[in-house]
Parts: C-alpha cells; sequence; structure tokens
C-alpha cells in the first residue's frame, strides 16, 4: 500500500501544482481535508484557494519531488519548486524574479484519499528571493 500511496500523492500534487489540474482535488481529497501549512486549509475549497492563489502569483510552477518516503498510511516528500513572481503575493506586487522554494511535506492517506497534510515550506527564502525581506548577514 505504501508504494500505491507514494504514487497517487506524487501524481496528485504535480498534477495540482504543474498543470493546475483541480479536478484532482476531487478524485483524490477526503472532503473534509486538512491542509496544515502556512495558512489552515480547511476542506476542499480552501484548498482549491490555497493552490490558485500561489498559481496565480507563480504561473509557471515547477514542482518537483526530491525525495520520497512512505510507511503505513503516510507519504513524506522533500520538493523544490521553481517558479517566476508574475502576479500579487501576499501584497507583493510582480517582481518578475525567478524564485525557487523548498519544503516537506507529510501527508495522510486513507481508503485511497488524502485527509490530511503538513507542509513546512521556506517561506522566509522566498520573501527574501522577492525582496520583501532583506537577507541575512
Amino acid at each position: 500500500m505504501s508504494e500505491q500511496n507514494k504514487q497517487m500523492v506524487r501524481q496528485a500534487f504535480e498534477a495540482i501544482w504543474n498543470e493546475g489540474d483541480f479536478s484532482v482535488f476531487d478524485a483524490r481529497f477526503s472532503a473534509d481535508y486538512v491542509g496544515h501549512t502556512s495558512d489552515e486549509l480547511e476542506g476542499l475549497e480552501d484548498a482549491k484557494r490555497f493552490v490558485a492563489a500561489m498559481r496565480r502569483a507563480f504561473p509557471d510552477f515547477d514542482y518537483t519531488v526530491e525525495d520520497e518516503i512512505a510507511e503505513e498510511d503516510k507519504v513524506v516528500n522533500r520538493w523544490v519548486v521553481r517558479a517566476t513572481h508574475q502576479g500579487e503575493f501576499q501584497g507583493i506586487p510582480a517582481t518578475g524574479k525567478q524564485v525557487t522554494i523548498t519544503g516537506i511535506s507529510i501527508y495522510r492517506v486513507v481508503d485511497g484519499k488524502l485527509v490530511e497534510g503538513w507542509t513546512n515550506a521556506d517561506m522566509l527564502g522566498l520573501l527574501q528571493q522577492l525582496g520583501a525581506v532583506p537577507a541575512a548577514g
């Protein structure tokens, strides 16, 4: 089951982030999905709004899984995103800057559906790349 969960999670998030395929939410997420990110996502509509906002700001989103581990009902991905800031993001107007965002996500899968996720992304690094926060040093 762990291998099937890994494949499902990878395919779902590649389709959502890279292709903007929102039909994946209904097919692969439970209706009461909870996402623990920089924003708490309660249900599919919150998750869809979050992804839509990120894709408006970074329409050339390129999400790549670097490492993947699965055990029982959990799948862990270490990922990297490369994108260009082409739309407003958290009040920051488009800069045209190319950015790299790294993160780790843990997903819980029940009966072939994503029911919960925890993501830790380097948002400070993103804000520094956009020039909204000074770099350390």
